[in-house]
This record gives structure tokens, C-alpha cells and sequence, in this order.
């Protein structure tokens, strides 16, 4: 701390995800000093929460920023498939260039940040000799370093074995500076080869001492099991917590007596999951009629056996989704709604999916508001969780380092006459004076 008491920043009276109490939060160099009530510190910047909620940064465990912003190119998914958006995607590569990509990016990177997202996880296809979209994700990277966190994952979208220039060209990324090995094993043109995919991959990593993140089962197959070969070659090789399964979504399907199986070999494994909720609901059950699948996979279920599971957004206004804002409220409160996680412990635990989980997924040293911790965090206009899952409020600060990003007021709306008359009702009955 530094001398007289008068340190970075204070932002007095929030209060915390974990307890009722307004308490105040006091930064110097980057990190949280002290949190109690009525600090008698000074800041050399104050901030007053009044009462509202201080929460640690949200945090996308998956997402694609090298398609994101680009509905409509070279056409609308008119079918609205997973299938149809990849062909699409597929049209649209060999027409992007590096500053295209990375100015989509950038755009992107500055709603997040609004929005209190402070580190994400893109996959950046590899499937296209120019690496294009690598060269210009990692110049990104590198330019937003201090504002947010970009981790890459070297992504074969058009399969590892399936396109013939895909493993060399995953090696080159990951040699240019990508930091996480990608896969997509159910896309290969078979079962086999989707498991011989993800042994060379998780072998790769292991060589590198890189951590893995694979799109794993995005179907409705019960039989597409590839999460069970990535668990197997996690345990094999002693990477524990090193390995992410993104999707999951023929979980759902499976049989209620495998699904218990594998799902204690996944907790074994300690492998982080990420579900995308309006992605998953949203390109799952296509083949259905009624009844219709949900889609997305156990996340109840894979919390209580202890699997970290944390949620993404995936896609915003890109081949595959024409929606999206950035928004991990957003995300969160699809997720709890398709999960049916509405007690009290499971809004907490959708809250924690877009906040805490994510940043243990990625390894990274964000967290809660405490002593010792980085400076990173985000004030929202409401006093509680479920407010903020249910209202998805203004972020009326986002703090990186100490450092205020963003700054807004609390939204105040003027009455008409008509409108105020119905609001002093209101007050009259909740003070008793309504009529009976």
C-alpha cells in the first residue's frame, strides 16, 4: 500500500456474489488490497457502488472470432444447420484477408469488453494454407494485450485426417504462437477416424506441453462417443485439467446408463466442459419432429459428479447464428432455463458458468474480488445474482488491472404523467393505503 493510506482505486459500498454485506474494495498495483467495511483508505480514484453488485469479469470459454460479424456472407443459412453454416464458412475463407478478419475482431473484442468479458477463448480455423485468420487473431491478440485476454485454439474445422493440409498447418499455427490444440473428431469421415484424430492431437499437446480444447460430439447421435477417447487419452497421458470437451451435445442423447459411464470417466479425467447454450439449442433436434431435443448436454448432472463446466457463447451473427450481443448474461440465462437449473444453488452455479468456471477452464488467474487477487472485475446495476441473471443490467464499471475501462450510468427512465400516476398506486398499496 502505499503511503498514507491513499492507494489506486476504492469503490465503496458493493456488494459481493458470496455474501449480503456492503463492504468496500481498495486496489493498489493492479490488486486488491483489502475488502472490508468502511475502509479508511483513500483512492486516488473513487468509485461508489451503492449497494450494487461487484462481480468477477465474465469470461467466454468458446467462441470463433474469426467468423463472428460476418451474417449474411455469402448467404443466410437459410436451412439453419450446423452442416449448412460450415459449407457456407467454407465458401466465405478464401475470400477474407488479414485485416478484414482482424477488424471484425477488434470490433467484436470492444462489445465484449463493454459487457464485462475480459478474457475469451476463440478456435481459429486452420484449414486454409494461408492461415489467414491466425495471422490476424494473434496481431489482435497482441494488440488488445492488457485489455483483454485472447487464448487461440488451433482449430481444424474441415477435420484433421479429412483435409489433407490440416496437420501441418495446425503444427505451423501452433509454431507462429497459438496457444491451445483444437480438434473436431466427429466430423472425420469416420468413427475410427475421429478417435485416431484426437489420439495424434491429444499426443501433440502432450509433446508441446500445450493445453487441449476439442469440439467433441456436436449431434444428436447417442453412438458419436469421441468424448470417451479424449477422457481415455487425457487419463493415458496424465493430463488431467489440461483438457477441455466444448459441445458434448450427444450427451444428451445417450442412454441414461452409458451416460452414467462416461460421465465418471470424464470426472476422472478432469476434463473442463463447455456448453454453449443458444448455439446448441439452436442447431440441435433438427432431425426431430415432436418431441424435439433440447440438445445441449448434462450440466446438472456433470456438476454433481464434479466436472467444471462453464458455458460460451460460441457464435454472434456469423453462418451459424444470426443473433448474439456479447452479452454472457445472455448465455447464462438460456443456460439455466434449458437445464432447468432454477433452484437457488443452480442460478448460482449458472452465474459461476460465465464468471469462475470459465477462467479455471482457462487456466487463467481471474477470480473473485479477494485479497491478493488482480484488479479485475465488473459492477452491475442490481444487488444480487439472480437480478443479474434475470435482468442482464448495465455494467456500470468493468476494472482491468485498476485500470477503469468502462464507465456507465445506471439506466433512469421519465415517467409520463399517465405512467407516474400508476407508480404512486403502486407505492400506496405496498404502504397499505391500496383499495381493499
Amino acid at each position: 500500500m502505499s503511503h498514507g493510506g491513499v492507494v489506486q482505486l476504492v469503490v465503496r459500498d458493493v456488494r459481493l456474489v458470496d455474501g449480503p454485506a456492503r463492504v468496500d474494495v481498495a486496489v493498489e498495483a493492479g490488486r486488491v488490497v483489502a475488502v472490508g467495511h468502511a475502509l479508511p483508505m483513500r483512492g486516488r480514484l473513487e468509485e461508489n457502488g451503492g449497494g450494487r453488485l461487484l462481480s468477477a469479469p465474465f469470461v467466454d470459454a468458446h467462441f470463433h472470432l474469426d467468423s463472428a460479424l460476418t451474417l449474411g456472407r455469402p448467404r443466410m443459412n437459410r436451412s439453419g444447420t450446423l452442416l449448412e453454416g460450415i459449407a457456407l464458412w467454407g465458401e466465405l475463407k478464401p475470400t477474407l484477408d488479414i485485416e478484414e478478419i482482424a477488424a471484425r475482431a477488434r470490433r467484436y473484442c470492444h462489445q465484449a469488453v463493454q459487457k464485462g468479458i475480459l478474457a475469451i477463448r476463440s478456435h481459429v480455423d486452420v484449414c486454409d494454407p494461408r492461415l489467414t485468420a491466425v495471422r490476424a487473431l494473434l496481431a489482435v491478440r497482441a494488440e488488445l494485450r492488457g485489455l483483454i485476454d485472447l487464448q487461440l485454439v488451433a482449430f481444424p474445422q474441415d477435420g484433421y485426417l479429412r483435409d489433407p493440409g490440416a496437420a501441418a498447418q495446425l503444427e505451423e499455427a501452433l509454431d507462429l504462437g497459438v496457444d491451445v490444440v483444437g480438434g473436431i473428431p466427429h466430423f472425420e469421415r469416420t468413427a475410427a477416424a475421429g478417435a485416431e484424430a484426437t489420439r495424434r492431437l491429444m499426443r501433440l499437446a502432450a509433446d508441446r506441453g500445450l493445453r487441449v480444447d476439442m469440439h467433441c460430439d456436436e449431434n444428436d447421435d447417442p453412438q458419436s462417443r469421441q468424448v470417451e477417447v479424449l477422457a481415455e487419452e487425457t487419463v493415458r497421458l496424465g493430463m488431467q485439467g489440461r483438457v477441455t470437451g466444448s459441445h458434448l451435445t450427444s450427451l444428451h442423447s445417450m442412454d441414461n446408463s452409458y451416460a452414467d459411464k462416461l460421465m465418471s470417466l470424464m470426472a476422472e479425467a478432469q476434463l473442463h466442459v463447455v456448453a454453449n447454450p443458444l448455439i446448441n439449442i439452436t442447431l440441435q433436434g433438427r432431425y426431430d419432429s415432436y418431441p424435439r431435443r433440447r440438445g445441449m448436454t448434462r450440466v446438472p448432472e456433470l456438476l454433481t459428479r464434479g466436472v467444471n463446466v462453464a458455458f460460451g457463447q460460441d457464435c454472434v451473427m456469423d453462418p451459424w447464428y444470426a443473433l448474439g450481443s456479447a452479452d454472457m448474461l445472455d448465455v447464462a440465462h438460456m443456460g439455466l432455463h434449458v437445464a432447468q437449473m432454477t433452484s437457488l444453488e443452480g442460478m448460482h452455479e449458472a452465474f459461476a458458468a460465465v464468471t469462475l468456471r470459465p477462467a479455471r477452464a482457462l487456466d487463467l488467474g481471474l477470480g473473485a474480488p479477494v485479497v491478493g487477487a488482480p484488479a479485475d472485475f465488473v459492477l452491475l446495476d442490481c444487488e444480487g445474482v439472480i437480478d443479474a441473471l434475470r435482468l442482464r443490467p448495465t455494467r456500470l464499471l468493468v476494472v482491468r488491472g485498476g485500470e477503469v475501462l468502462v464507465r456507465a450510468r445506471p439506466i433512469e427512465v421519465e415517467e409520463a404523467p399517465a405512467l407516474a400516476r400508476l407508480a404512486a398506486a403502486v407505492g400506496r398499496a405496498a404502504d397499505g393505503g391500496g383499495a381493499r
